[in-house]
């Protein structure tokens, strides 16, 4: 069975490349009937934050990603943090040390720093000189007695005979031990692993069949399969996503609010559409694998583990011949869609870019399918309900059922549900006749009208609204044409002696100004229906000039 792994370190919030990750491993177990866990990479203690893991759960359970073991969910694969994992690291770093393939280096930071400037000095790409490496048994034994300090490295001498590095996105690779430092860690003094012993210890014993990390593991690949290979243990399938940048093409950073998915839960952006923009960044089109006669790891133009150092670009991959497009950047999908179409190979080499601007339009679409249908709309009336009580505590119109009136008024308008407030506050509230923008309207109208046409105009339309309100009926007739009647209606120049340079828009401009404060928004006839014809007529005469 395909199983696969997500496996944050709780350093803080998740965020929208962790997210990603997530999703993708989510999208890969689905599509292949397969499981995917949450393993927790805790084994930095420095870096911990309290409540990450608790936050890194929350955003997936939001985002509708449920992982099948991890914390919370027992399983067969469990501890699911490393730090309760320890011993395992420890007994596999002593097969490494019985085998030769690791030894103990016993030298203090200090020590370490001078060898390592000193090889700089010299021109040598080493960073270390492998001292240690030439300590007897007699003397390593007596210095383990004496209880000095210790790290395990690993015995990069003699490297293994294995196969080429392969990757599900990359293709075939050329090993880059060169970029490596020299005898990498795996145990740390205080006897904790690095993620290069821990991940694939974990890996193996929980029977991880694909590996989906990010494109800066890539250059540490040959020292994992390295590992596997000493240990006499199958590696799983290796897929390296390639990161997510910012719309101005800089790295994103766990230190920017603006990439933490909480930010995105706070503003309230559907989970839906934040999963749709993230899954196709990056979705390029399929292509098929590499022609392994094209791509040998002898020879030279075979692409190098070690990535690229302009952001974004591959020139040392292969690019595979593209067959088939894939989805576009905003094309708008479900997560059930996500999953029938998703495709390893159709992702990119490259980085990609998060435009927040696909993301609002990608929202807006997501909205529309949730209120195509009561229950959807319902659901998210009662979802923004509280945020407009209290954006709009002194009102009597923030109940569940004018709020959905609003958003079916509002229609394509809303890219985010939290926006309902500010494209239309008169809903719920009076319009403010005093912000710059009705005051600028009110300054346009007075080009053409005086304030005593002005002050007629909205009294004989409060008037007209009135009789009409006066039965059923007539009202149902009223504001059942769409537009048709009010325009009739707004058709009075004549009888107030106004010029017929004064257009029925303008006309409508001023009904507009008058009910909402605003330029744009929903058809005239539609404000009318949802305030309805006291507050209708309210405002006319609240509107007029004193």
């Amino acid at each position: 069975m395909v199983l696969l792994r997500f496996a944050p370190s709780p350093t803080g919030p998740l965020h929208l490349g962790g997210l990603r990750m997530a999703l993708y491993n989510h999208l890969y177990a689905r599509k292949h009937g397969g499981k995917w866990i949450m393993r927790i990479e805790d084994t930095d203690s420095t870096r911990f934050v309290p409540g990450a893991v608790d936050g890194i759960r929350h955003a997936l359970h939001w985002a509708g990603l449920e992982y099948d073991y991890g914390p919370g969910k027992e399983g067969p694969h469990a501890p699911y943090f490393q730090s309760e994992r320890l011993d395992l690291y420890r007994d596999y770093a002593k097969k490494l040390l019985e085998t030769g393939n690791a030894y103990r280096c016993f030298c203090s930071m200090d020590k370490l720093t001078v060898t390592r400037e000193r090889l700089a000095r010299t021109g040598s790409n080493s960073t270390y000189d492998k001292t240690c490496l030439h300590l007897s048994d007699e003397e390593v034994a007596r210095k383990v007695k004496a209880g000095e300090k210790f790290i395990v490295r690993i015995n990069d001498s003699f490297l293994p005979n294995r196969p080429p590095a392969d990757d599900l996105v990359f293709g075939q690779l050329k090993d880059a031990h060169a970029s490596l430092a020299t005898d990498p860690v795996l145990l740390k003094t205080d006897q904790f692993p690095t993620y290069h012993l821990a991940s694939v210890v974990d890996d193996h014993e929980m029977g991880i069949t694909h590996v989906l990390r990010g494109e800066e593991w890539l250059p540490s690949l040959p020292l994992h399969l390295d590992l596997y290979t000493h240990l006499n243990l199958t590696p799983p399938q290796f897929a390296h996503i390639p990161i997510l940048l910012n719309a101005d093409g800089s790295k994103m950073s766990k230190r920017n609010g603006d990439v933490q998915v909480i930010d995105y839960i706070r503003r309230g952006w559907e989970p839906e559409a934040i999963l749709n923009w993230l899954a196709l960044a990056g979705w390029g089109a399929r292509h098929e694998p590499t022609p392994s006669s094209e791509s040998s790891s002898s020879s030279p133009s075979s692409p190098s583990l070690t990535p690229s150092p302009k952001s974004g670009s591959h020139s040392h991959i292969h690019h595979p011949i593209q067959i088939q497009s894939a989805p576009d950047s905003t094309h708008i999908m479900t997560l059930p869609q996500l999953i029938s179409e998703f495709d390893l190979s159709s992702l990119t080499q490259r980085s990609s870019s998060l435009d927040v601007t696909k993301l609002e339009y990608i929202n807006k679409h997501h909205l529309m399918i949730k209120w195509s249908d009561e229950e959807g709309l319902e659901k998210l009336a009662s979802r923004v309900h509280n945020l407009i009580k209290e954006r709009f505590p002194k009102s009597q119109y923030t109940d569940v059922e004018r709020i959905k009136h609003a958003i079916r008024l509002l229609d394509g308008r809303l890219t985010n549900i939290q926006d309902i407030s500010v494209h239309a506050p008169w809903l719920f509230i009076e319009p403010d006749l005093t912000s710059p923008e009705a005051e600028a309207i009110l300054s346009k109208i007075k080009t053409k009208l005086s304030e005593s046409h002005i002050r007629e105009v909205l009294i004989t339309l409060h008037a007209i609204i009135q009789s009409k309100a006066s039965t059923h009926e007539s009202w149902g007739s009223f504001i059942s044409q769409p537009n048709g009647e009010i325009l009739a209606q707004l058709d009075i120049r004549e009888q107030l002696g106004l010029t017929k340079s004064i257009t029925k828009p303008f006309l409508m401009l001023l009904v507009r100004y008058a009910l909402t404060g605003m330029k744009d928004g929903p058809g005239l006839l539609d404000v009318i229906r949802v305030v309805g014809p006291e507050v209708t007529m309210k405002r006319l005469l609240d509107a007029r000039p004193s």
